[in-house]
């Protein structure tokens, strides 16, 4: 039997969970989790929110960082209102119990850091584990609440739309599939509003600061199900992810340059100066472009961040997380530079929604790093994303309690008559393997029109495998995710085609200019063809 809530929510991410709790003690909330809610990218954020909190800073003053950053295509009036919902989010998520870290000499009475970008000290944080003490007492109160139901070890499969079910000439989200990955069952969940927080797809690349569930998932099936999907070649690579041979996905926050932090070569000399005046302060993009362009000018493997200048004490205060991990591994921060290369971090790109979260397809939101609100442009401003997260969770909560009861529809279980157990669960692995390493290779920090269209002629061979195995077996999680990710795939290397110019996080060797006129990348199914279509028969 189909399950029915008043809004199901896909994604356990800041937020999921702020939407969750906006709207739960006025509706039956259903939030699906792929792994346990503590595992999405936003626990493992570690600088903190941007937020103007003191008098020194201005709301006018982070909007200007926040369109420098972004190149050009940002959205001006979108990035005005993050900016000023951002205090009210901060006092929710203290009211809720989160301890940021506090400085009692501060106008504030919390110490506020500073990141590439930023022309004032403005991100508050709980050390550097912002993201997990957020995380943690949203979850506790997400556990509490009697009118959530909490679905972990669930992954959506697809959403179900009244344009599918021939309902409607109308689209209209209806719910979704969701297999239950302890039992292997698909349930079919209906549900008034439907809100994709699925997060980004930094899984895509061989190399990312993001957690195994980064996959795309929310874009891919939001993609199928008919949004426009913007500017997918902006993937912002993260300058500093600890290099290390056991040290999967751990990233090395901007705040360490915020606070002084030297890159150098591995012979100690300093190289940010030549490429920007801003140095280790300049944005992401540059950065990483610059350590890219480093390595492969002097064939090494990674660069060191140096933060040994600052007393030992200090950095234990500051970066005790950092200093642990590192220590784990051998290297004490306090004594020796920290080996560091970019990493695949956050998708400035995504589902096309207005300034209320509202997708293309009626009663269907995106919220957090699976949407494009208009906020990053061409290159995400530190810091920004938590954010987001809150301030879009809290509006889509808004337009969510006002919205007017729909009718109900019967929906068609999931239909697995037609298909049979997998024979051969490597061709999975393999494909896994071999995607996150061309697209690391051909649509990384710097990009060339050949590198590319090689990469999509790979995508088409590989998609046409998957495709078969997709049609005659019965899915998993592990199917699921390759599926999507190698839709995600093909929407960043055409988006990427498309874009004839270098502009923010997108280089090209072969369009090194700037056009003068910024615009967005919009793919829209159907005009710009679309992968993998559903064959399960529902």
């Amino acid at each position: 039997m189909p399950q029915h809530f008043d809004t199901l929510i896909i994604g356990s991410g800041l937020a999921g969970l702020t939407l969750a709790l906006q709207i739960a003690d006025q509706k039956k909330v259903c939030i699906v989790s792929k792994r346990k809610m503590n595992n999405s990218a936003s626990s493992w954020a570690q600088g903190g929110i941007a937020t103007v909190l003191n008098s020194e800073d201005t709301i006018d003053a982070h909007v200007a960082d926040t369109l420098d950053a972004g190149a050009g295509l940002c959205d001006a009036e979108i990035t005005r209102m993050v900016a000023e919902h951002g205090r009210e989010a901060i006092e929710w998520l203290i009211n809720l119990g989160v301890e940021f870290t506090r400085e009692e000499n501060s106008e504030t009475g919390y110490h506020l850091t500073r990141e590439g970008g930023h022309s004032h000290r403005r991100i508050v944080h709980v050390a550097d584990a912002t993201g997990r003490a957020v995380q943690k007492t949203l979850a506790q109160k997400i556990r509490e609440h009697a009118n959530i139901t909490l679905l972990e070890d669930h992954i959506a499969v697809d959403l179900i739309t009244s344009k599918k079910l021939k309902k409607s000439s109308k689209n209209s989200c209806l719910g979704a599939y969701v297999l239950n990955n302890d039992t292997g069952k698909v349930v079919t969940i209906a549900a008034q509003q439907t809100a994709l927080a699925t997060g980004g797809a930094g899984k895509v690349y061989l190399y990312t600061t993001n957690p195994d569930v980064s996959t795309g998932d929310g874009i891919a099936m939001a993609w199928r199900a008919g949004c426009r999907i913007s500017n997918m070649e902006f993937i912002q690579f993260h300058p500093t992810c600890l290099y290390h041979p056991h040290a999967k996905s751990f990233l090395i926050t901007e705040a360490v340059r915020g606070e002084g932090g030297l890159l150098k070569l591995p012979d100690g000399t300093r190289f940010m100066p030549e490429h920007d005046e801003r140095a280790e302060l300049a944005p992401r993009d540059i950065v990483a472009r610059a350590i890219d362009f480093e390595m492969k000018k002097r064939g090494l493997e990674c660069v060191y961040l140096d933060i040994t200048h600052q007393s030992a004490d200090f950095i234990k205060e500051h970066f005790p997380t950092i200093h642990q991990r590192c220590l784990e591994l051998g290297i004490d921060i306090t004594q020796e530079p920290i080996p560091v290369v970019p990493a695949a971090h956050y998708t400035c790109g995504g589902i096309v929604t207005d300034n209320q979260g509202h997708t293309d397809i009626e009663n269907l939101y995106a919220i957090g790093e699976t949407a494009c609100t208009g906020l990053h442009g061409a290159n995400r401003l530190a810091s920004n994303s938590l954010l987001e997260c809150m301030v879009f969770g809290r509006i889509a909560a808004q337009q969510i309690l006002a919205a007017k009861p729909q009718p109900s529809i019967t929906l068609p279980h999931w239909d697995e008559s037609r298909v049979t157990d997998a024979d051969e669960e490597v061709l999975i692995t393999h494909t896994w393997n071999e995607l996150r390493r061309f697209m690391w290779n051909y649509v990384g920090i710097v990009r060339t029109d050949k590198r590319l269209s090689r990469a999509l002629h790979r995508i088409h061979m590989l998609r046409d495998e998957v495709h078969e195995f997709y049609s005659n077996f019965k899915i998993s999680n592990d199917l699921i995710e390759l599926r999507n990710l190698l839709q995600v795939a093909e929407l960043i290397v055409k988006s990427a085609m498309e874009r004839r110019e270098s502009r923010g996080l997108h280089y090209s060797k072969d369009c090194p200019e700037l056009l003068e006129t910024a615009e967005a990348t919009i793919l829209t199914p159907g005009k710009n063809y679309s992968l993998l279509d559903n064959k399960h028969g529902h």
